[in-house]
């Protein structure tokens, strides 16, 4: 099977399920940003040195995978039956206050907006936390013209979290304290 198949090179692009829409459509925004984020999950696996956090990174990449084909497929036209999909581990939501929890017991809360800084992989998770809120920005604009499971803006919400908490625990672990910006500088 060939990577290529043309039928996009009019600016629009198939759906799971059937149909076709833009390129530039809320949902392809919306699925096309959850993909780029898994990708800079990946990145981040790349450079991150502790392993619970690597092991972590690895699960989520596999719950994106989920997510993102949840947002590709539009509501079921009457008459035809919901394609068959991944299911969304919603228990990783509670999971991720538990990681979020035990990375501030080491790091302490935060008092201070902090800057994204530090180890290579902590600088690399703060960029995938950003990449995330986009995300889920992009996600909240879908749902305004779409039905779409609310539990995805909750788990992007918690995910953007964690990789705060994340990228704070590598650079602590590394002996590197967080960056705060101090707006009087």
């Amino acid at each position: 099977m060939k990577i290529y198949t043309r039928r996009g090179d009019g600016g629009d692009t198939g759906l799971f399920g059937g149909g076709r829409v833009p390129k530039d459509d809320a949902r392809v925004e919306a699925y096309g940003t959850v993909d780029e984020m898994c990708a800079v999950l990946g990145t981040a696996r790349a450079h991150v040195r502790d392993g619970g956090t690597l092991t972590r990174l690895s699960l989520l990449q596999s719950d994106l995978f989920a997510l993102g084909a949840r947002l590709a497929t539009p509501p079921p036209r009457e008459g035809r039956p919901a394609p068959s999909l991944p299911d969304l581990p919603l228990g990783r939501i509670g999971e991720m206050e538990a990681w979020i929890d035990a990375a501030e017991e080491v790091t302490g809360s935060v008092r201070h907006f902090i800057l994204p800084a530090g180890t290579a992989g902590a600088s690399h998770l703060h960029h995938a936390r950003a990449v995330c809120r986009r995300a889920e920005r992009r996600v909240v604009t879908l749902a305004r013209r779409s039905a779409v499971d609310p539990d995805v803006v909750r788990y992007l919400n918690r995910l953007s979290d964690y990789l705060f908490a994340a990228a704070r625990l590598e650079n602590h672990r590394a002996g590197k304290g967080d960056v705060e910006w101090r707006g009087d500088q």
